[in-house]
């Protein structure tokens, strides 16, 4: 099994940042591409942004595309989300995913290992 713990979360006015971490434990050897999705209150689970094993290929939803930046660092076993120019439409539960295949996807059932998720929250 693979163990993914997210922290990072926190409470930020509009137009700040935060970054989020994401450390992997267990049988890492079984993570490839890693990702992150948010849930907002009462709505579906979104992809927010995708990183494959090397790094070097990278997939963002259009809505944060240019203000969030994934990165990993697989020596450390750890993926991060920096969050800048922060929206109150950021404000959901962030969770980290991770797949055992190369493919960054957007759909939710395309990860195997979740974590358990850090809270966002940005006031206006």
């Amino acid at each position: 099994q693979v163990q993914l713990v997210e922290s990072g979360g926190g409470l930020v006015q509009h137009g700040g940042s935060l970054r989020l971490s994401c450390a992997a434990s267990g049988r890492t050897f079984d993570v490839y591409a890693m990702g992150w999705f948010r849930q907002a209150p009462g709505k579906e689970r979104e992809f927010v942004a995708g990183i494959k094993w090397s790094g070097r290929s990278t997939n963002y939803a259009d809505t944060v595309k240019g203000r969030f930046t994934i990165s990993r660092d697989n020596a450390k076993n750890t993926m991060y989300l920096q969050m800048n120019s922060l929206k109150p439409d950021d404000t959901a539960v962030y969770y980290c995913a991770a797949s055992n295949t190369n493919t960054v996807s957007t759909m939710v059932y395309h990860y195997r290992y979740w974590g358990q998720g850090t809270q966002v929250t940005v006031s206006s």
